[in-house]
């Protein structure tokens, strides 16, 4: 029987409150697209760094994390070793193009570099991604709440996804970023909370959970070189590198974080902090997972005891029933917190997408400012309703975290692949680079549905499948433009000047 009193209602109302709160101080401050969309470029890098990782940390984390351990073993940690290839190469190599002309999206360089069929090609990609993994992050904290509370599935959807888009919608990315900042400390404190009081309530304490953990299988890592494996150290390393490159260097609502820093020196140390402090905050949510197994391994398994009937739904079930009262409204609005960081980045970035590399670049060029500042917001609450009703059907798309990986994977390494042709070679070209893309899809498509490849090598796939076909038609066809290189590929860059 979960326990879930006035008390913590109370709390996580008031949580919510404060959210919408943020968004109502920011909207006097939305007079152009520039203050909308990028906060007028005056984010110090610090709040940057939060922000981007309270953004990616969305509440398929907060919950997957834990149950991917419990239901699985902890090697899923091993992904944070690719964090230190995709960050160095995303900082060195793709920041400084999208400063180059201080672009509003990342899509704005392959006009640049190809054409602006490849750039609109590319946002639709990313617009098809980002609406799928919104969903996701959407249904996790309903997930959560239903098992803890009782309260129906789709209340608790309607819930977050009104109440982050309202916020999004009146105060722009300058809200978005300073309600990042607050979510991010309640996400981070709550997680240290259920870490340390599963730890106390397991006799022996840590050691004890160290040696139940070992017992369970729960410190395994599989070295196997076949792809086939779901879970593997080089699946996770290499794998994991070119998944976190998609989210960082491609995803618009990484680089639109990176957009509204004051400098680029500033938005590349954005970046190197979001490394260091991504690390220890990530290792905590994947060692949750041992110490919850530990506590239920002497408390009684309520997966195999039927009270929960998913292991996503492990940390609300101890959450609710083990905390003291009022700490339960805490750690469910740490859920909530992680899931409305995702979804108001994601919509803002949407939005942005839409309205700069469809509307302005494809139907009217120079809108008025006004014009734009109110397109913009219907835009937001277009995509919010969009993201509501996708969250209704995510369920049938496995565990969180593994479906999070296969949207990222499937439509994130064709669209990383064009990127890295971009900038890494001189020789390819529009038509090299669209070949290479609908190539990548092409492949990907029946390896992720008609075989048992893990979701983990999808990226790869894609990627270097788009990369090695682009490259080949490239040769066989005119070769690009000098405008098309001039400070546009990693051998004809030009040293960014402040």
């Amino acid at each position: 029987m979960t326990r879930f009193t006035w008390l913590d209602y109370g709390v996580f109302v008031g949580y919510l409150a404060a959210s919408v709160l943020v968004g109502v101080l920011f909207v006097r401050e939305q007079r152009t697209i520039k203050d909308y969309f990028l906060a007028g470029r005056s984010m110090g890098f610090v709040v940057v760094a939060i922000s981007v990782i309270a953004a990616l940390f969305s509440g398929i984390s907060y919950l997957g994390a834990p149950s991917e351990v419990y239901a699985h073993d902890i090697s899923f940690i091993l992904i944070l070793a690719s964090f230190f290839i995709g960050t160095p190469i995303t900082t060195v190599v793709f920041l400084p193009f999208f400063y180059r002309a201080k672009f509003y999206t990342a899509y704005h360089y392959l006009e640049e570099r190809f054409s602006v069929g490849v750039r609109t090609l590319a946002s639709a990609m990313f617009i098809t991604r980002v609406l799928l993994w919104l969903a996701l992050a959407t249904y996790a904290p309903a997930l959560a709440l239903e098992q803890v509370t009782g309260i129906p599935l789709w209340v608790t959807i309607l819930t977050t996804g009104v109440l982050t888009t309202f916020y999004t919608t009146l105060g722009g990315m300058k809200a978005v970023i300073w309600t990042d900042v607050m979510q991010f400390v309640v996400l981070v404190g709550g997680q240290i909370v259920i870490l340390f009081t599963a730890i106390g309530k397991v006799p022996g304490g840590l050691a004890e959970v160290y040696q139940i953990g070992l017992e369970g299988g729960k410190f395994t890592v599989n070295f196997s070189i076949d792809p086939t494996v779901r879970v593997t150290l080089w699946g996770l390393i290499l794998g994991g590198a070119f998944m976190n490159m998609v989210q960082l260097a491609t995803d618009q609502v990484s680089v639109q974080r990176y957009m509204t820093a004051t400098s680029l020196k500033a938005a590349q140390r954005s970046l190197w902090l979001k490394l260091v402090v991504g690390i220890p905050i990530t290792s905590i949510f994947y060692l949750s997972g041992v110490v919850l197994y530990a506590f239920y391994q002497t408390h009684g398994d309520p997966l195999a005891g039927g009270r929960i009937t998913k292991a996503d739904q492990i940390l609300p079930y101890f959450v609710v029933n083990e905390l003291p009262i009022g700490l339960p409204g805490v750690l469910i609005a740490a859920i909530y917190a992680a899931s409305m960081s995702t979804i108001s980045a994601g919509i803002n970035a949407l939005t942005t997408a839409t309205l700069v590399d469809f509307y302005q670049r494809l139907w009217r060029p120079n809108p008025e400012p006004r014009r734009q500042l109110r397109l913009a917001k219907y835009l937001t609450l277009f995509y919010g309703v969009v993201v509501l009703v996708l969250a209704f059907i995510v369920d049938k798309l496995g565990t969180l975290l593994e479906a999070s990986n296969t949207a990222i994977g499937l439509v994130g390494g064709p669209l990383l692949g064009l990127f890295m042709l971009g900038m890494l070679s001189r020789r390819a070209n529009a038509k090299g680079a669209v070949i290479g893309w609908g190539t990548g899809v092409a492949v990907l498509l029946p390896v992720c549905f008609m075989t048992k490849v893990s979701f983990l090598w999808f990226a790869v796939i894609g990627c270097l499948t788009t990369m090695g076909v682009g490259q080949v038609v490239s040769l066989f066809t005119a070769p690009p433009e000098a405008k098309q290189l001039d400070g546009l590929t990693f051998a004809t860059r030009y040293v960014h000047e402040e």
